[in-house]
């Protein structure tokens, strides 16, 4: 994926827990960049990260233990943040005022005044930053893009998503502060929204075009958590805990052009990973956990039944039997060599980020985008709080959402499909 005619970036890393790696080793892996200097304020994960910098015949990067003196280096011009949740627009406001484009793990937002600090710096910096939602770059989600962008599923109507993902077992890391356990103990609202509204809302053009109106949300009682503690003996959770977070958190979300999303968020139960992604239109669907497409005049229907009483019966196509003449163009590129976690993503999306930071250019997901998805975090909870009531969602282009420019034309553009 590298290319020996482009210039080494010269990066930095704010935060070196469990997404760190991963930061560590995508940057490795997409080339043409470095990391020159890495930051955590708790000074015992230093060491942890320069081994793997060793072990990786990776150059020793600087050390700080303070961001904002990271941010001052001049042998940094961009920075990654993959710290906990609450930190991350802090950090990239700061960034941005350092003048560093920036680029933050995926999490929800802990105040709506906050998602405003962070479009208002970013405008008044002219510095972007980006959330690396990962999952706006998985083959699947991209090959819908393509095929919604020609027209195939016909007019949007329905979307829906989620995290689901059986992770009650963090409910005794508490007393190692983990920053997952922490926020599921203590709020209680769709947490983690991200991983699926990401390429929802690319794809029904939020923010170019559309936007997010109104939400209601509900939740739950919330069981599993206490039911996995108790199943330790409580280990690891400092004492007998009650916890905020329901078990099954239901977001409706309604959009100016009528479309309407529902997410789903799930930790705390016995269940498989999914995102429950369907995209749903007037001439077909997606549907995530069927693994398949659905075209009219397309897709196979089947005739059973008796003579003079058949019916008809549609016939899921295997998503897999779109790539070949639908495969989004950036996975044509690079589906035999993409490398790095997550099937690939993880290392597309910090391709993404470093391509604009290279040509100076507004990030793919820009601070408008990372607004409105974060942003569903703390309105669920204000809406659960208020027994479901419906609670709008800011407008945090400020209008622009109805004429915008068009986006910086490459092949890593989300709204459109790059004709390269």
């Amino acid at each position: 994926m590298a290319s020996k005619k482009l210039r080494n970036l010269k990066i930095g890393i704010i935060g070196l827990g469990p997404r760190s790696p991963a930061q560590i080793l995508g940057t490795k892996a997409v080339g043409n960049a470095v990391i020159t200097a890495i930051c955590d304020c708790d000074e015992t994960r230093i060491e942890p990260a320069l081994k793997r910098f060793r072990e990786n015949k990776m150059k020793r990067p600087r050390v700080y233990l303070d961001h904002r003196e990271l941010l001052a280096d001049p042998e940094v011009e961009a920075v990654m943040v993959p710290t906990s949740w609450n930190a991350h627009v802090p950090i990239a406001i700061d960034a941005m005022r350092a003048g560093k484009y920036v680029a933050f793990e995926v999490g929800g937002a802990c105040s709506i005044q906050q998602l405003w600090n962070l479009v208002h710096t970013s405008e008044e910096t002219g510095i972007p930053c980006m959330m690396l939602e990962n999952c706006c770059y998985g083959r699947d989600e991209m090959l819908v893009l393509n095929l919604v962008r020609q027209g195939r599923f016909g007019e949007l109507v329905y979307c829906e998503g989620g995290y689901e993902h059986n992770l009650a077992g963090m409910a005794c890391s508490l007393e190692h502060q983990r920053e997952r356990a922490i926020q599921n103990l203590r709020r209680n609202g769709d947490l983690y929204p991200t991983h699926a509204l990401g390429p929802i809302a690319k794809i029904l053009n939020i923010n170019r075009g559309n936007r997010f109106v109104s939400l209601t949300s509900t939740a739950t009682k919330a069981r599993g958590f206490a039911a996995a503690a108790e199943k330790r003996g409580w280990a690891g959770t400092g004492g007998h805990r009650v916890f905020n977070k329901g078990d099954v958190v239901t977001t409706v979300i309604k959009c100016a052009n009528g479309e309407v999303v529902t997410l789903k968020h799930c930790v705390s139960l016995p269940r498989p990973y999914s995102r429950d992604c369907r995209v749903q239109g007037t001439k077909g669907l997606w549907l995530e956990d069927a693994k398949g497409i659905f075209i009219e005049g397309f897709s196979k229907v089947e005739e059973v039944g008796p003579p003079g009483g058949t019916w008809h019966v549609e016939k899921w196509d295997p998503v897999d039997s779109y790539y070949e003449q639908h495969d989004h163009p950036l996975w044509k590129r690079f589906r035999d060599n993409v490398t790095g976690g997550h099937g690939g993503m993880d290392t597309l999306v910090v391709q993404a980020f470093f391509d604009a930071v290279r040509h100076r250019a507004p990030t793919p997901i820009d601070v408008y985008d990372c607004a409105a998805w974060m942003s569903i975090t703390c309105l669920s909870e204000e809406s659960i709080a208020m027994g479901s009531a419906p609670v709008p969602v800011p407008d945090f282009t400020n209008g622009k959402w109805i004429r915008r420019e068009p986006e910086r034309s490459s092949p890593w553009m989300l709204s459109e499909i790059y004709p390269g």
